[in-house]
């Protein structure tokens, strides 16, 4: 059978790459390349719920592209920063850098700029088609935010941030009229040096995972029945291998849970083209909690900005992983808890291979 997954850039000029995998051959080849504004390209990508759009986070702007085929990708909005005229001025280094749509209506998008003037959140409406429509509200974090990952719980009600420049977790409640967020709580994390980046949730909605890229290690945190605000179990598992000489060489980057809910992947980088990434693989148990770690395999090569793992949504079968140090896209099989590569295909543009998305 054949399967397609969409790929962005780093840095400009801005492009959609779409990828063709054929899971009985084990090939994989780019099969489009669909130009999008030249400044602004998506260095992370998300569907809407209806897989008829992509938003990107697009440098200094939030973007939306319709998807009418896996290569008939047309953009249809581009909307600025607005919680703060210095994070849309081009003499400043904020820029955008996550994304998230809303599963349920009125399918707000969620965006978080980053790096400096980053201590709001932007929420987008989006018209009858799916495409951006306005700036609908810019929440409150902390004027030291930075943050670099969220996920909703399962019943979209309660909204979980990974705050890696202040080193916390943030909790907001979503209305579920317009998808508006108040704040609930905010958590520091374990550890001054951790640098939450990254944050998954268990489809039971009990466990989150917490991935620190300067503390390179998971944490695992229970989630309040009664306050729905997670509290760290003091669980810890290693996203380097244990004793590694030079751990500051070394940023953690994201983690995702299968399609089934019974493992989680998560991926760390090196800050040297010299040295290798990391990929593990954990073993849930049914309610969430982590059984084991399965393994903590390098990868090719440091990952650059990316080594992004993207498990597809329908089977627990298949893994893409992403590289920006020398530009390509790979799937991996995951079989009898084995990892094993299975295809691989070179990108040779500027910026080339942030994160993959699954379109069929």
């Amino acid at each position: 059978m054949l399967h397609h997954l969409m790929v962005g850039t780093w840095t400009p000029p801005g492009a959609i790459f779409t990828f063709e995998f054929d899971d009985e051959l084990f090939s994989l080849k780019l099969i489009k390349r669909t130009a999008i504004p030249e400044d602004e390209p998506i260095s992370w990508m998300t569907f809407d719920h209806a897989k008829k759009n992509i938003y990107g986070a697009s440098m200094k702007k939030w973007s939306s592209h319709t998807v009418k085929s896996p290569t008939e990708i047309f953009h249809n909005a581009s909307l600025s920063m607005s919680h703060d005229p210095k994070a849309d001025s081009a003499d400043t280094n904020t820029r955008a850098i996550f994304v998230l749509a809303a599963k349920q209506p009125p399918f707000n998008v969620y965006g978080n700029p980053f790096y400096d003037n980053a201590g709001w959140g932007n929420v987008f409406s989006v018209n009858k088609d799916g495409g951006l429509e306005k700036n609908v509200q810019n929440y409150e974090y902390s004027p030291e935010t930075g943050i670099h990952g969220m996920v909703f719980d399962p019943t979209e009600t309660y909204l979980y941030s990974a705050d890696l420049r202040g080193n916390s977790i943030w909790t907001h409640k979503k209305n579920s009229e317009t998808g508006h967020l108040t704040l609930v709580n905010r958590l520091a994390a374990p550890s001054p040096g951790d640098h939450p980046r990254w944050v998954a949730l268990h489809p039971s909605g009990k466990y989150l995972y917490v991935l620190m890229e300067a503390g390179n290690r998971l944490g695992v945190y229970v989630i309040d029945e009664q306050l729905h605000i997670p509290t760290f179990t003091q669980i810890t598992y290693p996203l380097i291998p244990p004793g590694i000489p030079n751990p500051k060489m070394y940023r953690s980057d994201v983690c995702s849970l299968s399609h089934s809910g019974k493992y989680l992947f998560a991926t760390s980088r090196a800050n040297s083209a010299s040295l290798t990434g990391y990929i593990a693989v954990f073993k849930l148990g049914e309610a969430g909690n982590i059984e084991r770690q399965i393994c903590l395999n390098p990868t090719p090569t440091s990952g650059g900005h990316s080594n992004a793992v993207s498990p597809c949504d329908w089977s627990d079968e298949w893994i893409a992983l992403t590289d920006d140090q020398e530009g390509w896209l790979e799937i991996y099989r995951w079989n009898e808890e084995f990892l094993a590569r299975v295809a691989h295909c070179d990108v040779k543009e500027p910026g080339f291979g942030m994160n993959a998305i699954w379109y069929d």
